[in-house]
C-alpha cells in the first residue's frame, strides 16, 4: 500500500532529514511513528502528503510513484488519505455538522450524500448531539473527535494522524485511541507520529523508529524508548 525505496531528502540548508529509508506499509495496517524530536517523522509525513518531495529515491501508495503526480493532480491524490493533527485545525465559524460537511464539499459530493454521511459519521465519534456547536463550545477532546470525523468522512484509505493526542489530557487520550483503533479496525490504514510513550507501550501495534533520518527500528507490537 505504501512504500519508501531509498528515499533521501536533503533541505536547501543542506540538513539530511532522511536517509535511505526503506518503508513498506500494508493495507489496513496500525503504525507507529516515533522518535526524537526533530529525527524526520513530519519529513516522513509530508512526504506522503506530497508537500515535499524527495531529493531522490521513490515513494509508492498504492502502486502509483507519487513522483507521476502533477501538481494539478495534487488535490485528487490528497482525496484518498483523511489527516488529524494536533491542534484541531477546525473552522471556527462553522459548526460541527458544517466542519465535517466541508470536507465533502471539497470533493463536490451531493447535498444528499453529505445529509446521508455526515450524521453517520458522527455518530461513529460520539458527537451526535452536539452538531450545531461551534469548535469554542467544545472540549480539546470534542474538537478531536470532529477533526477525526472529517478527516474521515470520505471514506479515506489512508489516516494519519500527527501527534493527535499531543493536546489532551491522559484519559481524553485514551478515549481518543480507542476511537482511532477502531477506525482501523474497520480496514482503514493508521500511520500515526507520536511522543506519547504509554499509549504506544500499552497498544503494541507496529513500531517504526527514526533516528537522524534513519530507520533505527521496525518491530511489530513494538514499544517507545525515548525520554522525551
Amino acid at each position: 500500500m505504501i512504500e519508501f525505496k531509498s528515499v533521501n531528502k536533503v533541505y536547501n540548508n543542506n540538513v539530511k532529514a532522511l536517509s535511505d529509508v526503506n518503508v513498506q506499509i500494508d493495507q489496513g495496517e496500525f503504525v507507529f511513528l516515533v522518535g526524537p524530536s526533530g529525527a524526520g517523522k513530519s519529513t516522513f509525513i509530508k512526504m506522503l502528503l506530497k508537500e515535499i518531495e524527495p531529493t531522490d529515491g521513490n515513494i509508492f501508495m498504492n502502486g502509483t510513484d507519487l513522483a507521476s503526480i502533477k501538481r494539478r493532480q495534487v488535490p485528487f491524490y490528497r482525496r484518498k488519505i483523511g489527516m488529524v493533527f494536533q491542534d484541531f485545525r477546525l473552522i471556527p465559524t462553522l459548526n460541527v455538522y458544517e466542519n465535517v460537511a466541508f470536507a465533502m464539499r471539497v470533493v463536490e459530493a451531493s447535498s444528499r450524500e453529505i445529509r446521508r454521511r455526515v450524521p453517520l459519521v458522527l455518530s461513529l465519534v460520539g458527537l451526535s448531539h452536539k452538531y450545531k456547536m461551534f469548535p469554542n463550545e467544545l472540549s480539546g477532546g470534542e474538537q478531536q473527535r470532529v477533526s477525526i470525523a472529517r478527516a474521515i468522512v470520505n471514506n479515506p484509505q489512508v489516516l494519519i494522524a500527527d501527534e493527535p493526542t499531543g493536546n489532551l489530557d491522559p484519559e481524553t487520550a485514551k478515549e481518543i485511541m480507542k476511537l482511532i483503533d477502531d477506525i482501523n479496525k474497520a480496514g482503514t490504514t493508521i500511520v500515526m507520529a507520536t511522543h506519547a510513550k504509554d499509549i504506544v507501550n500499552a497498544m503494541k501495534k507496529r513500531v517504526i523508529a527514526i533516528e537522524r533520518g534513519t530507520i533505527a527500528r521496525d518491530e511489530m507490537k513494538g514499544r517507545y524508548i525515548y525520554e522525551d
